[in-house]
This record gives structure tokens, C-alpha cells and sequence, in this order.
């Protein structure tokens, strides 16, 4: 499968969560990542989804936003996800920073350049990104 989604997760579905409107997907890449999505139940029908089916989430990355220091708070969104920022390429107006996972993954964040300075972003600093459940597309094999 070919997209533009810079962040792209492949796995199987662990578990589905009926809901009335929409369903809640869980998948797990090989190496053990936890991915949460939410999807209507029309998609959930069209695209076959069960527990067992191979999947790819997508997640762009302008919808990731990254935290360096939480001091203790909670944050709704359900994929959180620790790592190593390995790369800031300054733009313009926004940065792009790549985030090397515990797994190895790499995910990438495009945050504005006042928040990544802000955030004193740099190559080996810790850093957890986010993502919601809703910012996540599913894709399966045609």
C-alpha cells in the first residue's frame, strides 16, 4: 500500500469495541506496538475488519503532538507512545522530528517551529508523541 501518511503501522486486530456509532479497533504491530483507532461501523463493515485481519494505521503527521516533559499529567488521547527524537529538519514555519520508538519504529511529528524550540527539541532528548484514536485510517489489502 502506497500513501502520503508519513506514519504508517502495520499489524493485526487484537480487539473490536462495538459502539453505536463508532467502533474502537485495536491492532498490534509484530513488534508489539498497541495502536488504538476509531472508526464508524459503516467503514468497520466496508473494510471487513475483524479480530485476526491484517491492517495498516495511518496517521499523518501533522496530527501527532509531542510532549518532552508531562510533570505528572494525564492526556486523553489513547495512542501514547516514548522515544528518542533522532532528527529536527527546521522548515520555514514547521519542523519535521522523527522519533525513534522502544521497537525501533520511527514516527514523525510535524510541529510548528515555535513549539519545537519551545520544547527545546534535539537529537537524543526523550520525548513522547500523541496521537487521538480518531486521527488514526485504517487500510486493508483491495
Amino acid at each position: 500500500m502506497k500513501a502520503s501518511a508519513r506514519n504508517q503501522f502495520s499489524g493485526q486486530i487484537t480487539a473490536i469495541q462495538d459502539g453505536t456509532v463508532n467502533d474502537e479497533v485495536e491492532l498490534q504491530t509484530a513488534s508489539g506496538l498497541r495502536v488504538v483507532a476509531t472508526v464508524t461501523r459503516a467503514s468497520r463493515d466496508t473494510l471487513g475488519l475483524r479480530v485476526g485481519a491484517n491492517v495498516v494505521a495511518l496517521v499523518k503527521a501533522s496530527s501527532v503532538v509531542l510532549v518532552t516533559d508531562a510533570g505528572g499529567v494525564r492526556f486523553s488521547a489513547r495512542n501514547q507512545f516514548q522515544g528518542t527524537v533522532s532528527q529536527v529538519t527546521l522548515g520555514a514555519v514547521n519542523s519535521e522530528v522523527a522519533l525513534t520508538l522502544a521497537d525501533g519504529e520511527l514516527l514523525v511529528a510535524i510541529v510548528t517551529n515555535e513549539s519545537a524550540d519551545g520544547l527545546g527539541l534535539s537529537a537524543g532528548q526523550t520525548a513522547t508523541a500523541l496521537f487521538k484514536a480518531g486521527s488514526v485510517i485504517l487500510g486493508v489489502a483491495a
